[in-house]
């Protein structure tokens, strides 16, 4: 099914949602891809089917859409989130792991993401959506919207928690061939009917993140599509 330019996966539970998504991680890392995480809540269990589906992923790297400004052992990390559902469960570890060092500052940690992102194409790009239709930590009509020479950028929260953030860029997001969101439950309706029903506005930034090379997926559950579908 097509909803505005991206293939829109509709399954029927939040398990099968994970099992598309971590099938997708795992054909990713077989392939020796440059593989964006993402972070909230509802990726973790798609991590944990990807590490079962692809044990060994020495020819892949692994990098993050964003990071709040915390240490990597912080509950609020994404790496954390990837480390425990992901990179703990793993026979052999990712070749590279691009963790952004987000206990650096926001914009100490931008510019080492910058500099480490220079001429790297990623594959794949797994993103969440937020309530208010973020991605990564690109927020509504924020300024960090139009950025088009830098590959990561500092990033101010709009919702909590309230901590910096360091965020890829859309061209750096929108370059990958395969960009693929997860959304999950009924309080995502909107924010997906406002990402991919309706015309790409700045005050919903995912409706702004399509593949500009390859293909944009959408795997949702019954409850995030109510809007979507008839």
């Amino acid at each position: 099914m097509s909803v505005e330019g991206v293939d829109l996966v509709v399954a029927e539970t939040e398990e099968e949602v994970a099992s598309i998504v971590g099938e997708a991680l795992a054909e990713a890392a077989r392939a020796g891809g440059a593989i964006a995480l993402t972070g909230g809540h509802t990726p973790g269990r798609a991590y944990q089917v990807a590490a079962e589906r692809e044990p060994d992923w020495n020819a892949a790297s692994v990098w993050w859409g964003d990071e709040r400004c915390v240490p990597p052992d912080d509950e609020r990390s994404n790496y954390l989130l990837a480390r425990e559902n992901l990179l703990d469960r793993l026979a052999t570890q990712p070749g590279d792991v691009h963790r952004i060092g987000g206990e650096l500052g926001a914009e100490a940690a931008a510019d080492e993401y910058d500099a480490e992102l220079r001429g790297v194409r990623l594959d794949l790009v797994l993103l969440g959506v937020g309530p208010d239709a973020h991605a990564a930590s690109l927020f509504p009509n924020a300024p960090t919207l139009d950025e088009r020479e830098r590959t990561a950028v500092a990033a101010e929260a709009k919702l909590e928690p309230f901590v910096d953030r360091v965020t890829m860029t859309i061209p750096v997001l929108s370059a990958a061939p395969q960009v693929v969101f997860i959304l999950t439950g009924a309080d995502k309706a909107e924010a997906a009917e406002r990402a991919f029903a309706l015309p790409p506005d700045p005050a919903a930034p995912a409706s702004l993140i399509r593949s500009t090379s390859g293909t944009t997926r959408v795997v949702v559950d019954r409850a995030a599509a109510a809007r979507l579908t008839d």
